[in-house]
């Protein structure tokens, strides 16, 4: 009894514990996603606001904005190009190292830009944008260059997948049109049956002119009831059909016996 007991405590307490673990993971899944969209939607608003000033504002603001807006775009074209290639292509990780440590660098003049729009004193931002200039198109141009680079390499490989596919292709067709290489071959005559010369059994021979060469063979038929001819035995000619003698045939107890003739 105290075995079943503690078999189901120790069952309630795997339950519970099972229960808050799913409960856990699935709170935290929500919390995630919530934080997605928030982040998402935070991006949205922002980046709204940027086009807004970049082409409603002039002068300090308005250029601040254009810089934060281009650096802002270029980036996550890079990040959304490098880890979409990344699926399939593994080579990239190295790429995307690299990318994580330019977005540090991104992500800092997007904050000091970002602190610069607020900033009242409007000359000292105004000598400041040279070099904050500079350091964004920097940035932006390492970005262009790895996402370029990354699409350049996913092209090549889809050629080079095409350009095999093609030749599988062709082969294939060729195989299936194999009848249009192939030559026809010319029916030939049929060889003509020699017969046996004439004198080869016993027939006409072979004349001979005076200057010594063969003449033209020509062929003979034996005649309907020719005699036996050379090499032939009289066993071998064909026997005359005699009639059964009715008297000597056997016979069965189901035939009729033949009744005898009568005369008058």
């Amino acid at each position: 009894m105290e075995a079943a007991i503690l078999i189901l405590a120790l069952l309630f307490v795997a339950f519970v514990a099972l229960g808050v673990y799913v409960s856990v993971k699935v709170i935290g899944a929500a919390k995630r996603g919530v934080e997605r969209t928030v982040t998402q939607a935070r991006r949205t608003v922002e980046e709204t606001t940027l086009r807004a000033k970049s082409y409603g504002q002039g002068g300090v603001v308005g250029e601040l904005a254009q810089l934060r807006l281009s650096l802002r775009t270029s980036m996550r074209a890079t990040q959304d190009a490098l880890h979409a290639g990344a699926a399939e292509d593994a080579s990239l990780s190295e790429s995307i190292g690299l990318f994580q440590r330019l977005s540090a660098h991104g992500h800092e003049l997007d904050g000091e830009l970002k602190r610069l729009e607020r900033e009242p004193d409007r000359a000292t931002v105004a000598s400041l944008l040279p070099g904050l200039r500079e350091r964004t198109e920097r940035i932006t141009r390492s970005a262009e260059s790895l996402r370029w680079a990354a699409r350049d390499r996913a092209r090549k490989f889809a050629d080079d997948d095409l350009d095999a596919l093609s030749t599988q292709i062709d082969v294939e067709s060729g195989a299936l049109r194999h009848w249009s290489g192939a030559e026809t071959a010319e029916p030939q005559a049929p060889a003509a049956a020699s017969w046996p010369e004439a004198g080869g059994t016993g027939g006409a021979g072979v004349g001979v002119d005076g200057g010594g060469d063969r003449g033209v063979a020509e062929q003979t038929w034996p005649e309907a009831g020719a005699g036996v001819g050379p090499g032939q035995t009289v066993a071998e000619q064909p026997q005359a059909i005699t009639a059964p003698d009715p008297r000597q045939q056997t016979s069965y107890p189901w035939q009729k016996t033949a009744r005898p003739e009568t005369t008058n």
